[in-house]
């Protein structure tokens, strides 16, 4: 007659992440806690701010193990080729596809959703958004360039506001993309500076030592 030994065989512990199991191999007794990884989710794209939203999503699709389906095609079976393997992986990256391209319809607000709903793959959606917005973006940047070329300082307002202001217009055009030079930048404040200034621009023209904004 054996009797049952009297330690239990430990349990190793398994974390789930997409499309594998991965078993998390620990000492005996020591607790390996199960990490969470996902990102926040976005908020929903109402058809404004592309840009931020498109990088949010890509980080937490990225985060989800799902961004690579952004841009790659559904795999082909060749002529001749359907043993289960081949099969197997295709039915399993398509399911992988479904999720990915459903992460990103629920990301889009409802009216854009049944606009956008009907596109097969993740990358055709992906593309369709990008090819959409993207236009609305450079259209945005023609209106900020126009902001800061028509800028004018006045004398009824203080100057240093004033250099605020455009700051903060440059600010928003490097944040698109665009990169402008330092030494412009402080040549185009220099040529805004309201009429009262203008002893003080040409003094500033004249200066012979660098400057910086």
């Amino acid at each position: 007659m054996t009797s049952a030994s009297s330690e239990t065989t430990p349990v190793t512990p398994i974390v789930t992440v997409p499309n594998r199991v991965v078993p998390l191999v620990a000492p005996r007794g020591v607790f390996v806690p199960v990490p969470n990884s996902h990102g926040e989710k976005p908020e929903k794209f109402t058809g404004a701010d592309f840009k931020k939203w498109q990088q949010k999503m890509l980080f937490y699709l990225t985060t989800l193990n799902q961004a690579r389906f952004l841009s790659e095609d559904a795999p082909k079976l060749k002529a001749g080729e359907g043993d289960v393997e081949s099969v197997s992986a295709l039915k399993a990256w398509n399911h992988s596809d479904f999720l990915c391209r459903n992460y990103v319809l629920n990301g889009l607000a409802d009216s854009l959703y049944n606009v956008y709903c009907e596109k097969k793959t993740t990358k055709e959606l992906w593309e369709s958004l990008d090819r959409n917005y993207k236009t609305e973006d450079a259209g945005a940047k023609k209106f900020l360039v126009g902001r800061f070329l028509d800028f004018k300082m006045v004398d009824s307002k203080p100057v240093i506001i004033q250099v605020q202001e455009i700051q903060v217009i440059l600010h928003e055009i490097h944040a698109e993309g665009m990169t402008l030079r330092e030494s412009f930048q402080l040549e185009a404040i220099v040529e805004k500076l309201p009429p009262a200034w203008k002893d003080f621009k040409n003094y500033l023209k004249h200066k012979q030592n660098e400057m910086n904004v």
